[in-house]
């Protein structure tokens, strides 16, 4: 599986292979999990998506650290390259964690959905 480098390429991905709707239904469940109060709608626009995502891991950086690194945790998105990212823009910074916390949930729906 080759992973989508931007948020376009992974949402049309994703609707090409008819699992738009199951990556969101992942998403609530894994915020759910996390004990954070975001629930998208099964129809949610893909630009209202991100623009949710990136607002609500904005502010759980901003805000609530301990439950944006738990959510990261619960999604189980890779340490290694969260820590790559650079961390002087935290407006930037929020960008690319949503981005790698999409990209991850696609990878469960994925693999799921093949094996």
């Amino acid at each position: 599986m080759k992973l989508p480098d931007t948020f376009e390429n992974l949402i049309e991905q994703a609707n090409q292979l008819e699992l738009y709707k199951k990556l969101i239904l992942q998403l609530n469940k894994d915020f759910l999990l996390a004990n954070i109060d975001l629930d998208f709608h099964e129809e949610i626009l893909p630009s209202s998506l991100k623009l949710m995502l990136h607002e609500t891991v904005y502010k759980l950086i901003h805000e609530k650290f301990t439950d944006y690194l738990s959510l990261l945790y619960i999604i189980d998105v890779s340490e290694k390259q969260v820590k790559a990212l650079n961390g002087d823009d935290i407006l930037k910074l929020s960008e690319e964690v949503s981005f790698l916390i999409l990209k991850r949930e696609w990878q469960k729906v994925w693999f799921r959905n093949n094996y």
